[in-house]
């Protein structure tokens, strides 16, 4: 009983902690850990419930901090916007994506956290290009073309950039913690 509310404990302070990370100020473009902890949490929480709950709470946290500093005039950022449904269920793919490292090695966690922020912006930039982004160069919309979804992407490098870095340092941190307590409440259990 007391580890399972160490535990909850534990996962409470880490969906706070990425959230109040999320919405700190000029922090680089993208660099965030909640697609690390969706990634996590989808490969060592067993409960599924509670595998999708804790990215998606850490992102709803952030989303509505967020919209506070933006309804204050603190931010440009919104916390709330017409397609974010859509980045939830991203998230919660991620979660699932988690749910097929079959073991976790160096080369699983450094091959899932290169793969899941690129399948994030791939899909990601696509629903915003069929949306109606707006080129950055001219202000219209990109064209339904390979091209316009071509320069959709190219647009959100800056964000890629930094979610791919940001996954495999917060999985390295992540994984890495749950490796060491794993391997530390082993041997106390042996000893």
């Amino acid at each position: 009983m007391k580890s399972n509310k160490s535990l909850a404990w534990t996962f409470a302070a880490l969906v706070v902690i990425a959230a109040l990370y999320r919405v700190i100020p000029n922090r680089p473009l993208g660099f965030a850990p909640q697609i690390a902890m969706a990634l996590f949490a989808g490969a060592v929480i067993k409960d599924r419930k509670w595998a999708f709950a804790l990215p998606i709470f850490s992102m709803l946290i952030s989303d509505v901090l967020y919209q506070i500093l933006y309804a204050a005039g603190l931010t440009d950022i919104r916390g709330f916007y017409g397609s974010q449904i859509a980045t939830y269920l991203l998230l919660a793919g991620i979660t699932v994506f988690g749910f097929t490292m079959k073991k976790i090695n160096i080369k699983n966690v450094l091959g899932y956290s290169i793969a899941s922020p690129t399948l994030f912006f791939l899909a990601s930039n696509m629903l915003v290009w069929l949306a109606g982004q707006d080129d950055v160069r001219t202000n219209l919309p990109l064209p339904k073309t390979v091209g316009g979804l071509l320069q959709c992407y190219a647009q959100a490098l800056p964000f890629y950039t930094g979610a791919l870095m940001a996954s495999v340092f917060f999985s390295a941190l992540l994984f890495g913690g749950y490796m060491m307590l794993s391997k530390r409440d082993t041997k106390a259990v042996t000893v």
